[in-house]
């Protein structure tokens, strides 16, 4: 944590958090344009938020794309705010959100987002890569039991546990290389079952040192309240699962829906 308190200690830092909040998945390029300072300073502060988990770094072919983390910021909300005047705290964040979407999609028609979470698990590769695939593990930290036999180009539903049988997201498996690399296409609305341009979710599972590094991207999406949805439920969800594999328990809270219950 003093790596993270440090890194947003410093105003050039936080106002490349700043640029990636409004345009994630840019280019050491793009921000040192945005910058105006030396490529080599900005690769200096770049690397202390990598080093913080503040930003991550995904390669797309020749390019390193640098996207906004929250998962530390996360943590510090969870241990210190969290507990305060919550309610009220929601209210202001619920308002001051709205604003920077409808400034997002003034300012930026007909983008796609793209979100990234990163989190760090004391686990094994296996252990990680069996809760991403294991319906009953995933029933317990998610909620809903994702089914599927994980093989190229089979279905996978993410089932309710309710006894209903029904799917509230559905998709293909398009990569599945245990334990490092999982690729599915992610179809929350009926309507847009089987369409080649549906929102995909890619989880990377890595060795780092003695824990396991798990990046989610979840790349196509709609607009920019899918992208505030998920970017909500991800880190709830990844914390669930963090909490069973390393505790052997879930958090006392409740799991995230994918997509909306309907009665």
């Amino acid at each position: 944590m003093d790596a993270v308190f440090k890194a947003l200690a410093d105003p050039t830092r936080r106002r490349l958090l700043d640029r990636l909040r409004l345009r994630d998945g840019q280019t050491l390029r793009e921000l040192c344009e945005e910058a105006a300072m030396a490529r080599q300073s900005v690769t200096q502060h770049v690397d202390l938020l990598v080093a913080a988990h503040l930003v991550t770094v995904v390669r797309r072919g020749r390019e390193r794309l640098h996207y906004l983390n929250p998962a530390p910021i996360h943590e510090i909300e969870q241990r210190w705010i969290a507990d305060f005047d919550r309610p009220r705290l929601d209210a202001l964040g619920a308002i001051k959100r709205q604003a920077e979407q409808e400034h997002a999609m003034s300012t930026a028609p007909g983008t796609v987002p793209t979100y990234v979470y990163v989190t760090y698990i004391r686990a094994t590769p296996e252990q990680v890569w069996k809760a991403l695939t294991d319906a009953d593990l995933t029933a317990r930290y998610w909620g809903h039991a994702n089914v599927s036999d994980w093989q190229p180009g089979s279905r996978w539903e993410h089932r309710r546990t309710d006894g209903s049988g029904r799917s509230d997201v559905t998709g293909r498996v398009l990569a599945a290389e245990p334990p490092s690399r999982l690729v599915i296409t992610f179809e929350d609305r009926p309507d847009l079952a089987g369409q080649e341009d549906a929102a995909t979710v890619t989880f990377l599972v890595e060795p780092h040192e003695e824990i396991v590094r798990l990046t989610v991207t979840h790349e196509k999406l709609r607009d920019l309240t899918a992208l505030n949805a998920i970017s909500q439920g991800w880190p709830a969800v990844l914390a669930n699962l963090k909490s069973l594999l390393e505790t052997g328990e879930t958090l006392p809270q409740a799991p995230w829906e994918m997509a909306p219950t309907e009665s």
